[in-house]
């Protein structure tokens, strides 16, 4: 009913930066908390960032002041800026959405399908 999907991932060296996108598309009413999450080989999957509807945001204490989060609500989209990249930010990098479907108003937690995010020595 909802899909996710995810852009920007790609193979960069220490230091450089890069920017993710996720788009939502499907049955939405609205959409509430959206974030981004990674998970590294071998690693659970962890928060990397969240923002709510009005723009409040949260970071994993390791991404504070090098990862940007922000939306648009008009575009159902969440960006991630990663600027100075380290080679452990290797991992997928999942965007997650909190979407109110427009059929049943009922809440759908919506998971994209991961981009890859390889950070060279």
């Amino acid at each position: 009913q909802v899909q996710l999907v995810e852009s920007g991932g790609g193979l960069v060296q220490a230091g450089d930066s890069l920017r993710l996108s996720c788009a939502a598309s499907g049955s939405i009413f609205s959409i509430g908390l959206m974030g981004w999450y990674r998970q590294a080989p071998g690693k659970q999957r962890e928060l990397v960032a969240t923002i709510t509807s009005d723009g409040s945001t949260n970071y994993a204490d390791s991404m504070k002041g090098r990862f940007t989060i922000s939306r648009d609500n008009a575009k159902n989209t969440v960006y991630l800026q990663m600027n100075s990249l380290k080679p452990e930010d290797t991992a997928v990098y999942y965007c997650n959405m909190g979407v109110v479907l427009r059929t049943t108003r009922l809440r759908y937690n919506a998971w994209g399908q991961g981009t890859q995010v390889t950070v060279s020595s």
